[in-house]
């Protein structure tokens, strides 16, 4: 029986002296999403499986306070700069900005606090006759050593094809960098289900980035042919992830970024496609954005979880659609700068359906 669409919105506590709140959205396919102004995080998706139990299908925590101390970035927006930019230098119109960078020397999801613990302006808004979530930040020049003012605007939308959408967009006063990426850990089985590597993932993409020592990639864009990183056929994540190869050594798993183009364009494209087959569920992600990044939770460590739940390593994966990892030091990977009067526009879908691949 179809539900009608319908959002809430309660006070769940306060953080940096803002109030913060949890907005849910709920479909007619009775699919409901939650999420939270605090760095803009996405705590729960709630989806049915094929005998209709429904089931929260991402980790988080139960209560704001963890998400305060969570260093997993939990289903937070990352920005101002996802993943890793080596040493964390950068050069912007011929002038040096130094990022702030973490203990092992490269700037990495933004810095030491970045989108995911900042508090956001959040609303309910009607997207082409459906409710909708906006969360804004406004990120001031000199934030974690970036120049610009930057103005961020994310509007959440869950239609009735059981589709979230994500569409963002920026704009800046200063010549500046962006890469944001949403940082949601899912498990289709529910998310207190233990490990994923049973999960079936599908990734049409020939080449992926390998990196060095800190995981910064090294330049080079390989073939995923023949190699562990080739899921153009299909096949389960655990099939491969303990195999002896050097770069699944470096992340304790899979931690890479597969190419899904190399430039930047509005063209939205499949990123990943990934299915639980006992429950039915499967996720499929589009994105515009260049690449996806897959990370299979190998740090996760006794984690205490929601619903008096325990993550450890590969309970849960993330597709992270984003731009290439430390592009600014690398010119022939697509441009990551944002300059006064342009306007970075990206969007990126999850689609829950129920028609399991294998």
């Amino acid at each position: 029986m179809m539900t009608q669409n319908k959002s809430d919105k309660k006070y769940w506590g306060e953080a940096d002296g803002m109030e913060v709140y949890q907005y849910s959205l709920t479909n007619r396919q009775n699919t409901t999403v939650t999420l939270s102004n605090f760095g803009s995080t996405i705590i729960g998706i709630q989806t049915a499986d094929r005998r209709g139990n429904v089931e929260d299908i991402v980790l988080g925590y139960d209560h704001l306070d963890d998400y305060i101390n969570d260093k997993y970035y939990m289903g937070g927006m990352v920005g101002r700069f996802a993943n890793r930019i080596a040493g964390g230098q950068v050069k912007l119109n011929g002038q040096q900005h130094q990022l702030n960078v973490t203990d092992g020397g490269y700037h990495h999801h933004g810095g030491k606090v970045g989108f995911n613990k900042r508090v956001w302006k959040a609303a309910f808004v009607d997207n082409v006759g459906l409710p909708a979530i906006q969360t804004e930040y406004l990120s001031p020049h000199g934030e974690e050593g970036f120049p610009g003012n930057l103005s961020v605007k994310i509007i959440y939308t869950l239609n009735d094809d059981n589709q979230l959408i994500i569409d963002t967009t920026a704009f800046t006063d200063a010549t500046t960098l962006i890469n944001l990426t949403q940082h949601t850990y899912f498990n289709l089985a529910g998310h207190n289900s233990g490990c994923i590597e049973g999960h079936y993932l599908f990734m049409p993409h020939t080449h992926y980035l390998p990196v060095n020592a800190t995981q910064v990639p090294n330049g080079s864009i390989a073939e995923t042919g023949g190699t562990p990183f080739d899921f153009t056929a299909g096949k389960k994540i655990g099939a491969q992830i303990n195999a002896v190869d050097e770069q699944l050594a470096l992340g304790h798993g899979y931690d890479h970024s597969w190419v899904i183009k190399n430039k930047n364009s509005n063209e939205l494209k499949l990123a990943a496609r990934a299915a639980h087959m006992e429950s039915g569920r499967t996720l499929a992600v589009y994105t515009t954005e260049p690449a996806v990044h897959l990370y299979t939770g190998n740090f996760l460590n006794v984690v205490a979880g929601k619903d008096n739940a325990y993550y450890g390593p590969r309970h849960g994966f993330c597709l992270e659609t984003q731009q290439y990892p430390d592009a600014p030091n690398k010119p022939h990977f697509p441009s990551t700068i944002l300059q006064p009067g342009q306007f970075y526009k990206s969007r990126t879908i999850y689609e829950f359906r129920l028609d399991a691949i294998g």
